[in-house]
């Protein structure tokens, strides 16, 4: 597999809308996803969208360790043409960061609990409900298919900081 690049914030594949995918069971649709997980891990990061790495298509790859997911953990999945609904109205604040926007993280509010739906490579459905760090992390990634990165769902750029700065805006708004 192969290591890609990965576009950083200012490329203009980052904000446009990414292409459906008709064919999830194409054999170059498996190795981009694959060369994607291989990125992904290597960055290392928890998700990769096909727009990070130049490719303005509809696939997205993502997993929870179970450390970083409330001790839910969800294995390697690649997810196509995804599709994302609120189940509830409840929002979360929670940090985020980016490969393509590297060094810096945020606190974004996202929906609580979702459920998505999308394609695997097998062509077969893939549906599931999602909450906390597992909701976070698909809600982002989907986001990258439409040309949102997540500074833009921020409501307040004084929760933007450096990675060794974040410290001092969780001591704060802990108190």
């Amino acid at each position: 597999m192969a290591l890609l690049t990965i576009a950083r914030m200012g490329n203009p594949v980052l904000r446009a809308m990414a292409q459906p995918i008709a064919d999830p069971t194409d054999p170059d649709l498996a190795r981009l996803a694959a060369d994607m997980i291989d990125t992904m891990i290597d960055a290392p990061g928890v998700g990769l969208a096909a727009p990070q790495i130049d490719v303005s298509r509809r696939i997205v790859v993502f997993r929870v360790p179970a450390d970083r997911g409330e001790g839910e953990s969800v294995a390697t999945t690649v997810l196509i043409n995804p599709v994302i609904e609120p189940l509830d109205g409840g929002m979360e604040l929670g940090w985020e960061g980016c490969l393509s926007i590297p060094g810096l993280r945020g606190l974004v509010p996202r929906h609580s609990r979702i459920r998505y739906r999308g394609v695997g490579l097998d062509g077969q459905p893939i549906e599931r409900e999602a909450s906390g760090f597992h909701a976070r992390v698909v809600q982002h990634e989907t986001d990258h298919l439409d040309g949102v990165l997540y500074i833009d769902r921020m409501d307040d750029l004084k929760l933007l900081t450096f990675i060794e700065e974040a410290h001092h805006i969780t001591e704060a708004r802990n108190g």
